[in-house]
């Protein structure tokens, strides 16, 4: 990056939540603070060696030469929607800082793009808004933005440019912060010109097979990147969207940043839809039903991975469906001479694991602690094999560096099945989720994961296979079994789509 001969002051704010609406946890400024809320200075150190976009961005900035000025990082893994009253507290922070922040040359926001506020389903959109309210209008205004992130034309403020992750699974965030720190930069020197183009496509990639690395969106990704190879653009961002949202013009877009060529964005971020458009029916989901999955690791050589797809945090999920422990228990994992793993959320099964201690045996219901109208508790005797305080660093690609809080948290066993069971819905990322806890994952028959692709970065290298469980919840994969009412029809695959498919 090119050092600035006239240090520019570049404002920096975070506020990022991926929105399940099927959800039963709503997002309140409690639930930000379980993962963190840095104020201030301390967005300069707070994320210690976390490769994520704010300390891109901050060392973006630096290198040229800028000065960074943070005002307010907020972050919430995925859950339900936001209360207004938690939104606008954040954000209403983070206006009040940029005021008091005096005249900046520049602001960077980190977003993820699907957040929905319960009275206005673009949470992102009135961010961005109400930032470009304050600012003077020949003030650039860049976005970083999660894949995932349901866009819009209340985004596309003026004299502000977008650019989102080009991978999934996620592990470019580091480097998203770092080309917005670059574009802003080369904007203020005057070097680009950067202009946006969004087109849209009515359909929902599923996020068990929306992988950018193989299946039918890899030829998408590599005409998005033949696209700023060739110079026609700077940055093609593509959005296979939260599929999880019930929320109006849901569905793909691509989102185009040019260098002063309004004509060549469009052209392009039409191109990218049209594709996607044409290849809508080549997105098989690959789910096996659960018995399947269970016989075939218990009676298979090496460690058989499995996602649990209807449950993920990373996708609002409250991880507490008991779906998968009841199936374990029913097909004989528990009488097995090989280990079984698996993950549930709940906070009154973790207490009384605390509250018995270690070596202790227990009688307790677990599951379905927050999503109570899907499902019964399964009530089990298992003894407590080890007891902690949750929290653990990601170690893998991805968020590696990133604190993970999962509250007090047990491991139980059940014979050959380990459950571990933690008080907050956290990401299952990474193998530091169940290393951290004693349990190595290498080691077992069947290991469950509540995640519906990221898994495979961190778990998959260990696996002799790798299925992906037709399990109920918020986040199942066959979107067309989840009750939208809000969505903009027709969309595939909810709907048949008129016109030429794969």
């Amino acid at each position: 990056m090119t050092q600035a001969a006239h240090p520019k002051r570049i404002a920096i704010a975070s506020l990022m939540q991926e929105t399940n609406t099927f959800s039963p946890l709503p997002t309140t400024v409690e639930t930000f603070a379980s993962y963190y809320i840095h104020r201030g200075d301390a967005m300069l150190t707070g994320y210690g060696d976390a490769r994520v976009e704010v300390p891109a961005i901050v060392g973006g900035l630096r290198e040229a030469g800028h000065v960074p000025v943070p005002l307010i990082a907020a972050y919430a893994a995925a859950s339900g929607t936001v209360t207004r009253a938690a939104f606008d507290a954040l954000v209403g922070e983070m206006e009040e800082r940029l005021r008091a922040a005096g005249p900046v040359d520049g602001l960077i926001l980190a977003l993820h793009g699907a957040l929905v506020v319960e009275d206005e389903p673009d949470g992102d959109g009135e961010v961005i808004a109400r930032m470009r309210s304050i600012l003077p209008a020949e003030v650039p205004i860049g976005v970083s933005l999660d894949l995932h992130g349901h866009i819009t034309p209340l985004m596309l403020q003026d004299n502000t440019f977008h650019i989102g992750y080009r991978e999934y699974p996620h592990i470019d965030m580091f480097e998203t912060g770092a080309r917005v720190a670059t574009l802003m930069s080369d904007t203020l020197a005057g070097r680009r010109r950067p202009v946006m183009a969004l087109a849209k496509a009515p359909v929902l990639v599923p996020a068990v097979c929306g992988r950018t690395t193989d299946g039918p969106l890899a030829d998408i990704v590599a005409a998005a990147r033949e696209a700023e190879a060739g110079g026609a653009v700077l940055h093609a961002s593509i959005f296979p969207v939260q599929p999880w949202i019930d929320v109006p013009d849901l569905g793909f877009a691509a989102l185009v940043c040019a260098d002063g060529d309004a004509a060549a964005a469009r052209d392009v971020a039409e191109r990218l839809c049209a594709m996607v458009l044409d290849r809508r029916d080549a997105f098989d989901l690959g789910l096996t039903p659960l018995d399947e999955v269970i016989a075939l690791g218990l009676a298979s050589d090496g460690m058989t991975l499995v996602s649990d797809t209807g449950d993920a945090p990373t996708g609002g999920s409250a991880a507490d469906s008991a779906a998968v422990l009841r199936g374990v228990i029913a097909g004989g994992a528990d009488r097995s001479d090989r280990l079984s793993l698996l993950t549930l959320c709940d906070p009154a099964g973790a207490e009384a694991a605390h509250r018995a201690g270690q070596g202790a045996t227990i009688t307790v219901p677990l599951g379905h602690a927050f999503s109570v109208a899907d499902g019964d508790p399964v009530t089990v005797t298992a003894q407590v094999l080890s007891l902690s305080d949750g929290d653990y660093v990601m170690r893998d690609a991805g968020a590696n560096g990133l604190r993970i809080a999962m509250g007090p948290t047990a491991v139980l066993g059940i014979g050959g099945i380990r459950v571990l069971l933690r008080s907050r819905p956290s990401m299952e990322w990474d193998t530091g989720m169940y290393l951290s806890q004693g349990l190595d994952p290498a080691e077992a028959a069947l290991v469950f994961v509540k995640s519906p692709s990221h898994f495979r970065v961190s778990f998959g290298p260990m696996a002799a296979r790798i299925l992906l469980a037709d399990t109920p919840g918020p986040t199942r994969a066959d979107v067309r079994k989840l009750p939208y009412r809000r969505v903009t029809r027709p969309l595939s695959p909810l709907d048949e789509i008129a016109g030429q498919g794969t």
